[in-house]
């Protein structure tokens, strides 16, 4: 991230399913191992079960993940690569800390997992038998949902130039809902991973500024009008922050309360490398009001000497009955610190304050590197 640059609307709390939590245990070490020799371990038997579970999500077609765990052909190439990274646990990566909570999306394998990899990869990454290959999960056309009941794109193909800065691109889609919505399950699909660094979709309600009828021309003049009044001004497709602007590094502090934390616009899904699709327990769900419009922002980064397009989507699957409990999302930020030169380590805090009784189901760190 910029040293001032602002990070507005890029580091948001998305959900974190926290129901249900559960770990699980395996035996030592020595003891997988010596299961292990008693007899050939193989993809088919031992190995896809795993690689189903734990990886699938990003290692199928279509998929940022440079091969897919679907198909042996496929992944056995990268067999000592798969052993490399699995006993160095990069893979599958999973960056909590492990001393704080329990996570019912916890990608992490168990030693016991990590030595059969590593045993089969070293008997020589044998398929084994067909018949014990283990039913695929199903993606339908890259949807890690299930078929979704809407799609909402882009309005059209955006192309991106191959030099230059970072974009941020806003795109303002009509629902057309005519009734209220509630969705059980959303996902946010890139068009072109190469370049998609993130995205966010929020619920702009009904009678809300909307651009989605508007020229590309129309939408930068209405941009530049609600950013007048904003501590914000655009640098090309950028946000930055106006000179003038106060730093806030402790956006906690009671004095700058007002100035730096939680912000209230309301998001329903997000997408960064690794996030997976929000899916909510039955009776728990999102509500897109009747005639509301979903705004894309999408950030793109360039490929140096390549122009590329990109039509991203979101995939909502909805409730089939209205839920009990309604799912809000918010970020939480700090859009007004500052790193001083060559400083090694910089503290900076952003709060959000909860007035009513909640229960966190999710949450996604998202930060920038500069």
């Amino acid at each position: 991230m910029s040293l001032r640059r602002s990070l507005a609307l890029t580091v948001v709390g998305v959900s974190l399913i926290a129901t249900g939590l559960f770990f699980a245990t395996g035996s030592s070490a020595t003891g997988a191992k010596r299961r292990a020799t008693a007899r050939a371990v193989t993809f088919n038997k031992d190995i896809a079960p795993i690689f189903f579970q734990k990886c699938a999500d990003c290692h199928h077609a279509g998929e940022a993940a440079p091969f897919s765990v679907l198909s042996y052909k496929e992944l056995r190439p990268w067999a000592k690569s798969i052993r490399e990274k699995v006993v160095n646990r990069q893979m599958p990566p999973w960056h909590a800390d492990p001393h704080f909570g329990q996570f019912a999306n916890d990608r992490r394998l168990s030693q016991q997992q990590i030595d059969t990899i590593t045993t089969w990869v070293d008997g020589g990454a044998q398929e084994g038998n067909p018949k014990d290959l283990p039913t695929a999960p199903k993606f339908v056309d890259g949807w890690g949902i299930s078929k979704p009941d809407v799609i909402l794109e882009v309005p059209e193909e955006y192309t991106l130039e191959a030099s230059g800065p970072d974009e941020y691109q806003y795109f303002d889609v009509a629902t057309n809902f005519t009734e209220d919505k509630y969705v059980q399950m959303a996902e946010a699909r890139p068009g072109n991973r190469k370049i998609v660094h993130h995205i966010i979709a929020f619920i702009v309600p009904p009678g809300a500024p909307s651009t989605a009828k508007m020229t590309p021309e129309m939408r930068d003049k209405a941009m530049e009008a609600q950013l007048k009044n904003s501590p914000f001004y655009r640098d090309g497709f950028l946000m930055r922050l106006k000179p003038d602007q106060p730093v806030v590094d402790d956006a906690c502090a009671p004095e700058n309360a007002r100035r730096g934390g939680g912000q209230n616009e309301n998001i329903l899904v997000g997408y960064a490398p690794g996030h997976n699709p929000d899916v909510w327990a039955p009776g728990v769900g999102k509500r897109v009001p009747a005639g509301a419009t979903i705004r894309f922002q999408i950030h793109y980064s360039k490929v140096a000497g390549s122009v590329q397009k990109d039509r991203s989507s979101i995939g909502l699957v909805f409730a089939k009955q209205v839920p009990q409990k309604l799912v809000g999302t918010r970020s939480v930020g700090n859009m007004l610190f500052k790193i001083p030169p060559g400083a090694e380590s910089h503290r900076v805090t952003g709060c959000l304050t909860l007035r009513d009784n909640t229960r966190i189901y999710a949450l996604m760190p998202h930060m920038h590197l500069r």
